[in-house]
């Protein structure tokens, strides 16, 4: 079974949405968690009856969310710290974190190290389509400065992850820029879009609309625009969402009957722009499972990165994107 290590103490909520997430994830699948974090606090969240199902490794240290990522790589008895090694120690295939990002990232590239011949790693994340897909963006936070190099990479990577994990027979790459025709872009962009187009794989140019259509299956960019892309898509979902239910408390009886005829394609709306539904984010790139999930991470969140990375080893991911490299 695949053994996945649990940072149990960096969420902002503390280890009860984790071990909770943990215990649903239980329920659906087979697989062996490793808790990380402070055993008697972990145990407090834990239903006895699971306690033969898990393992723990104690931990009474945690990086928080206002500390420097590079205190993580002096923190050897922390949480993260611990969860990483296990994957480096090949004692768990995958680690699971909802804690501090930079710590992970930079634990992660370090200690467990990149995939050989990829120079960067690259944090990938899933945006909804009107065709009730995902499209796969990275890098969205890694890197803020990428080079052509770097870019060409992310295609490579993104398109092994959608085809094995997102299941898509035969995955599209765009590269993001401001349009879609082949001159446009600037010196870096350029450059990525000469290599990329050796890929059968690649369709060009894409811009921002693109995300959200679902007529491309992975979509390149540097981590400083799409960090930016990922935020703001998050406002304007929150904004869109917040101004509908502005309207119908404001507007009359009507539209209040009307809101109650569409609930349930509120609850559709909800569920496509809920990060909970896929859980975190893949680190592609670095020689391991590494899923770094959002701070405020609910139990359903956990449970869909646990699914993440069990479906991520499963496919073996590492060794294939090692594979397409050493063959490029």
């Amino acid at each position: 079974m695949v053994k996945v290590a649990i940072d149990a103490m960096g969420g902002d909520f503390g280890p009860k949405p984790i071990v909770e997430g943990v215990v649903e994830a239980l329920k659906k699948k087979k697989f062996e968690p490793i808790l990380v974090g402070d055993e008697n606090e972990i145990k407090k969240y834990l239903p006895q009856k699971y306690y033969n199902k898990v393992s723990f490794i104690n931990s009474t240290d945690y990086i928080k969310m206002h500390e420097h990522a590079t205190d993580a790589l002096r923190r050897k008895e922390s949480s993260i710290y611990k969860a990483i090694n296990l994957v480096k120690e090949k004692e768990a295939d995958a680690v699971v974190s909802a804690g501090h990002s930079g710590a992970t990232m930079s634990l992660a590239t370090i200690k467990i190290g990149r995939i050989k011949g990829i120079k960067r790693p690259a944090i990938a994340t899933f945006m909804p389509t009107i065709k009730k897909t995902h499209t796969l963006v990275l890098d969205v936070g890694a890197n803020v400065d990428s080079d052509s190099d770097n870019l060409y990479q992310f295609g490579l990577m993104g398109e092994i992850y959608s085809r094995e994990v997102l299941h898509h027979s035969e995955p599209k790459i765009g590269l993001l820029s401001n349009g879609e025709e082949d001159v446009k872009g600037n010196v870096v962009t350029k450059e990525a879009f000469t290599k990329l187009k050796a890929q059968s794989s690649f369709i060009g140019n894409v811009e921002g609309n693109d995300i959200f259509k679902g007529n491309v299956d992975v979509i390149v960019c540097d981590g400083f625009v799409g960090n930016i892309l990922l935020k703001t898509s998050e406002g304007v979902a929150d904004t869109i969402v917040t101004l509908i239910k502005e309207e119908v408390r404001k507007s009359g009886l009507m539209s209040k009957v009307g809101a109650i005829l569409m609930r349930r394609v509120f609850k559709i709306l909800k569920k496509s722009i809920d990060y909970a539904e896929y859980g975190g984010a893949p680190l592609l790139g670095v020689n391991g499972c590494v899923i770094v999930s959002h701070g405020k991470s609910n139990p359903k969140a956990i449970k869909n990165a646990i699914f993440q990375a069990i479906n991520y080893t499963e496919a073996d991911i590492t060794s294939k994107i090692e594979s397409k490299i050493k063959g490029e």
